[in-house]
């Protein structure tokens, strides 16, 4: 079976929007590719090992790729994605002098390929991503996400993805009811799991990505303390404060422990007082997805909120907040 395969050669801060856009586009799958440059220094701070060669991407950029069926009308499809990502700009976000070219390409030249290049990752002191279809040993201690992201975001080689697992172990002391908002994969909420909480209410908008997140769930026999629901946040707020009956079958009780939403900082803004309402008094929202530019308008958004920031990691130019909900 034929495919067409398009390319978009881009920045790496509009990677998330880009990658979204394709799949509303209704991409069948999308791949993507970060830069390999040799000035970046690969982080083996926890036992990572490469088995690929650093690609020619210049630094800070990505190549993104969508396929979609043979008859697809793919000048239609570019002249509708130029006009998305062009839009960018109006919310802060630079897609810099991007290239679009398209090709026709055999299914397994797609299809499967990009699995060799998803291995076993060691992304924090107790976590690591494995695969389905890789075999790995976990060490003492070593807690293991397994996972088959399939098409929804969220593979855990992307450093919002990696920050948000790295500070959920630093948060989390066991037992916390939780919500992941924007679930994506499932891996923050699995992971979330695997460091000691007790449930994780999974929100997407997306049904790829339930489908994904509750298969993902299931692979990590996690059914008992994830619910992956199609909602968003307010949703589930309205839910709770009018008592339907969607409410009585969530598993977790608003206000929880802990937020988690790795999401653009713009989608992020938009529910900061959604975020305050869902917490219990002392509760931790952790806010990633965030580019460097967003730094301080996301600083603002959440102390406007009414939040205490407690810290804010960061890593190749992206961060993630850790903030609090006052006691009083």
């Amino acid at each position: 079976m034929k495919w067409n395969e398009i390319t978009i050669s881009t920045s790496e801060q509009s990677i998330e929007m880009i990658t979204n856009f394709l799949h509303e586009l209704d991409a069948d799958g999308v791949s993507i590719e970060e830069s390999g440059s040799l000035n970046r220094k690969r982080d083996t701070s926890f036992g990572q090992w490469y088995d690929q060669p650093l690609n020619d991407i210049p630094e800070g950029e990505a190549e993104i790729k969508g396929y979609f069926l043979e008859g697809t009308d793919m000048a239609a499809l570019e002249q509708q994605l130029r006009v998305s990502i062009d839009q960018l700009r109006e919310f802060g976000i630079e897609p810099g002098e991007y290239k679009i070219s398209t090709a026709i390409v055999d299914e397994e030249d797609w299809a499967e390929a990009w699995k060799q290049y998803f291995k076993p990752l060691r992304v924090s002191d107790r976590l690591t991503i494995k695969p389905t279809w890789e075999n790995y040993e976990p060490g003492e201690g070593e807690q293991i996400i397994e996972l088959d992201p399939g098409m929804a975001f969220g593979t855990g080689t992307h450093p919002t993805t990696a920050l948000c697992l790295r500070t959920l172990e630093k948060v989390i002391q066991g037992g916390e009811s939780v919500i992941d908002v924007g679930t994506g994969s499932g891996i923050l909420a699995i992971g979330a799991c695997q460091l000691g909480a007790d449930r994780v209410l999974a929100l997407d908008l997306d049904p790829v990505a339930v489908a994904s997140a509750t298969e993902n769930t299931q692979l990590n026999h996690l059914e008992d303390r994830i619910q992956v629901h199609l909602s968003d946040l307010l949703g589930v707020l309205n839910a709770e404060q009018t008592g339907t009956e969607t409410a009585s079958k969530l598993n977790v009780t608003v206000p929880v422990d802990l937020v988690v939403a790795n999401i653009l900082a713009e989608i992020i803004l938009l529910f900061t007082d959604d975020v305050y309402a869902a917490l219990k008094p002392g509760g931790i929202y952790i806010a990633s997805g965030i580019y460097m530019n967003k730094e301080d308008v996301v600083d603002q958004g959440l102390r406007a909120a009414g939040f205490e920031v407690v810290e804010i990691h960061r890593e190749d130019n992206w961060m993630a907040f850790v903030a609090r909900k006052p006691l009083g």
